[in-house]
């Protein structure tokens, strides 16, 4: 029979698809399992509805079909979990972008303690392994480049049989050693999203340094740095069936690229500085905030109190009388209110509450206020109180007079009032950086450099021609 025999490689296969309810496999849960069994004694087709336990989206009723009321009396995974285990149980798990069907599988059999490891082959990758001369890989190019007949397109048997279909077909073209050998490749291997080039990975390299995923036309979807660049960006794909976030990654990515550094300080800082520049979907927590905040401590009257100051009013370097970094209101707010719990800090005189003259702060009617409120404690002592409470948030000011370079291996790291210029290697390349406009200050890169100066670094004076 075609398509059954491959050499050194089990002989039974499993064509697989699936349909769900969406496309993050810890969350969404499958509605329907398509599956083609091919053996030495002939071809097996096995279909099942499943109710997902959850609401089908409208936009997923439209592209597959199955709507709620289709699945309302449907069995639930776990009813036909045993069945479909032993169904796949010693094949060669084939789908189309494996990782996304493997992953909801692998996912629904573990909630109910039931461990899932095929031997997975993905039909994209053997695709693009046996036509590298043709772009795209999805199933509908597929269809057409090998002329497929279509039965019920996104529905998961009508899938399958395409798979199966495209499988017959690359038997009758190509020659089965070469098939053969690209099966070989890729079973067993660590798993690489379907359109990444497994020579691509092959050639990162494993030192300091960022990688770039980059989607469809080149959309920046997630910087990440590490000392291990190859070693970080494998990891990516080892854990995408446990995080929705890798998963989403590994069925987006198309490109990688990647930046070498001298070590973790020029990765850390090339990482904050293209996040910010780029600013990829899959980068949050470094993206660029345009509302940075902090404290700034006040006379007021007859007391000291903290005034929030917005990043066009400040010199974040510049100046000393600065608490805190907050890329919201909200977060400097917050912050503050901790603070005063934490000091038992009277909150009327820290503007957080409006408070009657002689009436007591809410703090106060909790004895968690010391009476500043109430004239209980001088306006002096909660002043002195504030600006030590205070001084864990104080944002250091910068201790040199002028631009730096912090020397790590072969690269010097060009800094000024804690804002990353670049970084240069040869001596002749600092006039030109030092000649571009200040860089916009950064709480991130901040961060970065305030505990890499407390490392003791080589730090050379350079002077802005």
């Amino acid at each position: 029979m075609l398509g059954v025999y491959i050499l050194n490689l089990p002989q039974r296969l499993a064509f697989v698809d699936l349909e769900t309810t969406g496309g993050n496999p810890l969350v969404d849960r499958v509605t329907e399992v398509g599956v083609i069994l091919v053996n030495e004694v002939g071809v097996r087709e096995w279909s099942q509805l499943l109710y997902p336990q959850t609401r089908i989206p409208a936009f997923i009723e439209r592209l597959t079909g199955i709507t709620n009321e289709m699945v309302l009396d449907a069995p639930r995974f776990k009813d036909i979990a045993q069945e479909l285990n032993s169904l796949l149980e010693g094949y060669l798990f084939i789908a189309h972008n494996a990782r996304f069907d493997y992953g909801f599988l692998k996912n629904e059999f573990k909630r109910l303690d039931i461990v899932f490891r095929p031997n997975i082959l993905c039909s994209v990758k053997l695709s693009r392994a046996l036509f590298p001369e043709h772009k795209h890989h999805n199933l509908d190019a597929l269809i057409t480049r090998h002329q497929l007949t279509v039965s019920d397109r996104h529905r998961a048997l009508g899938d399958a049989q395409l798979i199966y279909q495209f499988w017959q077909d690359i038997h009758n073209r190509l020659d089965a050693d070469h098939i053969a050998a690209s099966v070989k490749k890729m079973v067993g291997r660590p798993s690489i999203p379907s359109y990444i080039d497994d020579a691509l990975i092959q050639g990162l390299p494993d030192t300091p340094g960022v990688y770039l995923f980059y989607g469809e036309n080149d959309l920046p979807l997630y910087v990440g740095k590490s000392t291990h660049i190859k070693q970080r960006v494998l990891s990516h794909f080892s854990s995408d069936h446990r995080h929705s976030k890798e998963m989403s990654l590994s069925q987006q990515l198309r490109r990688i690229d990647y930046i070498e550094t001298a070590g973790e300080i020029g990765a850390l800082l090339k990482e904050a500085q293209l996040i910010k520049t780029l600013q990829p979907i899959h980068n949050r927590r470094l993206r660029r905030s345009n509302d940075l905040c902090a404290w700034q401590l006040q006379q007021k009257t007859d007391c000291v109190m903290p005034v929030l100051k917005w990043a066009d009013d400040l010199d974040f370097g510049g100046q000393e009388n600065l608490y805190g970094l907050f890329r919201t209101q909200k977060d400097a707010h917050n912050a503050l209110r901790k603070l005063a719990q934490d000091s038992s800090l009277c909150l009327g005189v820290l503007g957080l509450e409006k408070v009657s003259k002689g009436r007591p702060c809410f703090a106060r009617q909790l004895h968690k206020c010391q009476g500043a409120c109430m004239g209980k404690e001088s306006m002096l002592s909660h002043a002195l109180r504030l600006q030590k409470a205070m001084t864990k948030l104080k944002i250091n000011h910068w201790p040199f007079n002028g631009v730096i370079g912090l020397k790590e291996a072969e690269d010097l790291h060009v800094i000024d009032h804690w804002c990353y210029l670049g970084t240069v290697q040869a001596e002749s390349e600092i006039p030109a950086l030092l000649d571009n406009a200040r860089a916009a200050f950064d709480k991130d890169t901040y961060m970065i450099l305030n505990k890499a100066l407390k490392a003791s670094p080589e730090v050379i004076y350079l002077e802005r021609l």
